[in-house]
């Protein structure tokens, strides 16, 4: 069919990368490889001490250890292929690799903006509703929430990619990115993507609208308990265990919506490039350190951890 072969007719797409100086490739190298190692090392990290620590046996730390999973393997999506390009003069990728890096893109987007909203709700019960705390965040809820995440996140990514790569590629075959996003993908296509952006668009919002309902709604009650504290040395506390939250979302959520919700974003790649640099790689480096800086309990546990495996790399 003629369908059929315009869309074999693209067998890889370029990706022109963040620049194309050899001197600065070079540079960049080296900066995103330190980024990849700390975002490695700090959520393996952050993982190990929680599973090591009973301490953190609790529905926010299991929900956090979750988060590093996700931004692990997040960054794990663009970072390698990211360093090969700086090294390489050649920036082609399959057909086949570019709709399996928007699959996986989405996956772990979708999983990211669902358990937010989680961990908002798990923060809303806590200060609300302390003493049914562990009641009804349970062990068994929450992983019933990891599995709902991970369950959307796969069907909003089949979704999505095939959205995007069921209509015809005849050429051109250049993308003006370091991956393969969905709106430069689909200014690509040889066809009419009116359906597939309102699509896109519909999808966007059934998994944003929803979360960022939940967030809001569960931090104006937390706000509303606060300000009714008449302590203020338990205000304090009750906003600490908040702040990193607060801290993480609005890094993602901040850099998301500048890059995705703007009047006319294909006049701007270069600066939607740094956008998405920020929350595809430097975020998962950075939640670690938000939630461990700002959390006595985390930096405890660290120090009992280290302490544990010194005296056993002595023994």
């Amino acid at each position: 069919m003629e369908l059929g072969q315009n869309h074999t007719t693209v067998t890889r797409f370029i990706l022109l990368g963040l620049t194309d100086q050899a001197d600065e490739k070079q540079l960049l190298f080296a900066i995103f490889l330190l980024i990849y190692s700390m975002t490695l090392v700090g959520n393996l990290g952050m993982i190990d001490v929680i599973r090591a620590s009973s301490t953190l046996h609790t529905p926010m730390y299991f929900l956090l250890s979750v988060l590093s999973f996700l931004d692990i393997c997040n960054s794990s999506v663009f970072t390698p292929r990211l360093l090969i390009s700086f090294l390489t003069t050649d920036q082609s990728i399959s057909f086949a690799g570019c709709v399996a890096q928007m699959a996986l893109m989405i996956l772990h987007g979708t999983g990211e903006c669902l358990l937010l909203a989680i961990m908002a709700y798990d923060r809303f019960v806590a200060i609300c509703h302390p003493l049914l705390y562990h009641t009804i965040m349970s062990k068994r809820l929450c992983v019933q929430l990891v599995v709902v995440t991970y369950a959307m996140g796969v069907f909003i990514s089949a979704l999505q990619t095939g959205n995007a790569f069921i209509l015809p590629y005849c050429g051109p075959n250049v993308i003006d990115h370091y991956f393969c996003d969905i709106p430069p993908v689909l200014q690509l296509a040889c066809s009419d993507t009116t359906v597939a952006n309102i699509i896109l668009l519909f999808f966007s919002a059934l998994v944003t609208v929803p979360t960022i309902s939940v967030i809001l709604v569960s931090y104006a009650y937390i706000l509303v308990t606060i300000y009714k504290m008449r302590s203020l040395e338990a205000q304090r506390k009750a906003f600490s265990t908040c702040a990193s939250h607060l801290t993480a979302l609005s890094l993602f959520y901040g850099s998301v919506f500048l890059v995705y919700f703007q009047p006319n974003p294909e006049s701007a790649s270069a600066y939607n490039k740094i956008l998405s640099v920020f929350y595809t790689i430097v975020i998962p480096m950075l939640n670690p350190l938000v939630y461990s800086l700002r959390n006595k309990d985390v930096k405890a546990a660290v120090q009992i951890r280290v302490l544990n495996l010194s005296r056993k790399r002595i023994c």
